[in-house]
């Protein structure tokens, strides 16, 4: 007797494919197609521009034996469910794989879930639906798109710049926002203010400031105006001219988003956007949980929605009552500002709010752990009552100069119970019983010289939710848009900040001057909303293909008579080659830059590229150079390695420690500047 045939579910990923097949039990086969199974080629544009623009697909080279396993499994299988991720990315993957393996589209062919959990993968059984067509044409839309600007426009850069260099639709606008950003900071011209304070005592010591002259904001610019304030001030006497105290509350944050998730992540546990989607990715997917098996631990990861489902509500709900009591419950409702895109996304939730992340911290590596407990608590804090404060504030007055002091206690402490935003980190900040008309004596009145800043550079978190806030790309490109501004060179992270290189500003110049829609921030957040009016209005793709195409059409031409070509400077090392005695420059190629012979072709002589930092190497007298480890740290090393292997994580200094005689290091903290390089003594200066 023939055994039965088995329903065959196709999912993207191993590990995914894994975590359902324990679900849904012997009736069922779950396969992985590994991602896409189609796409443009990597070898020409792929896009018939003739014909309308018709996408050229091709079967992705290196899946032939995926794609016949795939064929295999649906030919021998009673029905196949396509159960790809629930975004516009995964309804394109099963188009593809509807059309290789024959699947009739319009079928109820298509099965989705917001969750890897037994219950939300049998009741998407249970629901099959057609392939929806407009999802598909948004993705087709954007991938178009994106080839069409970057497969064209790239190759002229290369011409007219350097081998390598890429332009891209949402890569240029951030590209540009980043060296706007650079030169508002070079252009900045500090100005001088000062800031004058009172100190007093009264039980305990607390501090007002100087605020108002005569009903109107103070503002002192310099020493002189500084000190005749402060020689006013002393002729005269301090009373508190009036009290104000009233409650205040300060309500949960919703949900996280994918960018808000990128950004917290960034804040509070250091972590790369790349980073957190990669660690992201593996709670969605599954993770063996001791004495539960494989499950998902939190819900799908790219979205823009702050939704959450009646039934995850309820489950936040009961949690809540038992472990912390009624009074920390609110029932709260989050909306979303883009209410019709992709709202059947709900926000990024866990899976299971009964999994507290201590309880299951011994299955999960230490970023999984941490990253799923940024998740649960935020999750389980979004549905928590407001904290509530008692603020109180003093105005005290000194003739007719105005000082003010504020207070604050915490009354209920409410979602602060699971979690801290960055923006609560509010302690207690008492100020004493004062009574209107105090006389107050101060222990001290001082001024303090400050300078306006500049804006700050973007860092990972600052550029994202910049990003967000302008409506380019969109949760998934976050990530790959830094990295691929840092592979090409445009861009260096110092210190967590994104700093635009030489290459970055002449490429963002090219660009302004010559595809300006493509480099202006309000253009490519048009292109987003009208890319996603294909999926929410059934607008035609290829018409916002059409309309996009005849302006660069006849940029392209302009920029290829006009642009002359940039000559990059050569950059030296300082060196001659050891082989030819001709100069050395730096060179960059995929895996960063290197030194290399300027003879080239006649003389290929190479060799890795060091930073010196004119520190001589305490134990062999070679000089102390700048390296990476194979994670990418910085760190200090001596020249003469491997015979020599003294090494520093911190920066050395030219100055030996007065206790032991070791060097000393920049490790710069609140209360310190330089520490002793010897792990045993513990001077600190």
């Amino acid at each position: 007797m023939a055994a039965a045939k088995k329903i065959l579910v196709i999912v993207e990923s191993p590990s995914k494919a894994k975590t359902i097949g324990k679900f849904l039990g012997a009736r069922y086969k779950v396969i992985a197609s590994v991602g896409h199974v189609r796409d443009l080629p990597k070898s020409k544009l792929g896009i018939d521009i003739e014909n309308d623009f018709e996408p050229q697909y091709i079967s992705i080279r290196g899946k032939g034996d995926i794609i016949k396993e795939l064929k295999k499994e649906a030919k021998n299988a009673s029905k196949v469910y396509l159960a790809t991720d629930p975004d516009r990315e995964g309804e394109a993957i099963s188009w593809h794989l509807a059309f290789l393996l024959g699947i009739d589209m319009t079928s109820p062919c298509r099965i989705v879930f917001n969750e890897i959990t037994s219950k939300a993968i049998k009741e998407a059984i249970k629901n099959p639906r057609p392939i929806d067509l407009r999802l598909v044409d948004a993705q087709q839309a954007r991938r178009v798109l994106d080839r069409l600007v970057g497969y064209q426009i790239s190759p002229l850069l290369w011409r007219k710049i350097r081998r390598g260099l890429s332009a891209g639709r949402v890569q240029s606008a951030a590209l540009k926002i980043i060296c706007d950003r650079e030169n508002e900071i070079r252009a900045f011209k500090p100005e001088e203010y000062w800031t004058i304070t009172a100190e007093f005592r009264k039980n305990r010591k607390f501090e007002a400031k100087l605020t108002e002259f005569r009903g109107k904001k103070l503002v002192i610019k310099d020493k002189e105006q500084n000190d005749s304030i402060l020689d006013e001030l002393g002729k005269g006497a301090y009373s508190v001219k009036s009290l104000e105290e009233k409650d205040r509350m300060r309500k949960p944050a919703a949900p996280f988003t994918t960018s808000s998730l990128q950004q917290d992540a960034a804040n509070k546990l250091n972590f790369t956007t790349k980073k957190t989607m990669l660690v992201a990715q593996q709670l969605y997917e599954g993770v063996e949980i001791k004495g539960r098996g494989t499950i998902g631990l939190v819900s799908y990861i790219r979205t823009d929605s702050v939704r959450i489902s009646d039934e995850a509500r309820a489950a936040s709900k009961e949690y809540i009552l038992n472990a912390f009591g009624e009074e920390y419950y609110s029932d709260n409702i989050y909306s979303n500002r883009k209410k019709d895109v992709q709202d059947a996304h709900e926000a990024i939730r866990p899976s299971h709010v009964e999994l507290e992340p201590d309880a299951i911290r011994e299955s999960l590596s230490k970023d999984q752990y941490n990253l799923y407990k940024l998740i649960w608590s935020r999750f389980i804090a979004s549905q928590m009552a407001p904290a509530k404060y008692k603020a109180v504030s003093a105005v005290i007055e000194n003739g007719d100069y105005i000082f003010k002091a504020t207070g604050s206690k915490l009354l209920f402490d409410g979602f602060h119970k699971v979690y801290s935003g960055s923006k609560d980190k509010d302690d207690d900040k008492l100020l004493p019983q004062l009574d209107k008309g105090e006389q107050l004596e101060p222990s001290k009145v001082e001024g303090e010289q400050n300078f306006t800043q500049p804006p700050a550079r973007f860092t990972e978190a600052s550029l994202v939710k910049d990003l967000e806030e302008k409506n380019i790309g969109r949760p998934s490109t976050y990530a790959p848009i830094v990295a691929t501004l840092i592979d090409r060179k445009y861009i260096s992270k110092e210190k967590k900040t994104l700093v635009p290189t030489e290459l970055g500003f002449i490429v963002t110049d090219v660009m302004e001057q010559y595809f300006k829609e493509i480099a202006d921030a309000g253009f490519t957040a048009q292109m987003e909303e009208n890319l996603d009016d294909i999926e929410v209005k059934g607008t035609e793709w290829k018409q916002v293909i059409r309309d996009f195409y005849g302006t660069l059409k006849e940029e392209l031409d302009v920029a290829d008579s006009e642009i002359q070509k940039v000559d990059l400077e050569v950059e030296l090392t300082g060196e001659n080659c050891e082989k030819c005695g001709r100069p050395m420059a730096v060179k960059h190629g995929r895996f960063g830059a290197f030194a290399a012979c300027t003879g080239y072709p006649e003389c290929k002589n190479t060799k890795p590229l060091v930073q010196t930092i004119d520190v001589k190497c305490p134990e062999c007298g070679k000089d102390i150079v700048a390296r990476k480890s194979r994670k990418g740290r910085v760190f200090y090393g001596c020249s003469g390695y491997p015979e020599c292997t003294q090494s520093f994580w911190n920066k050395p200094v030219n100055r030996k420690c007065p206790e032991c005689g070791h060097l000393l290091v920049e490790k710069k903290t609140k209360n310190s500047k330089y520490a002793c390089s010897n792990n045993e003594c513990d001077y600190k200066e």
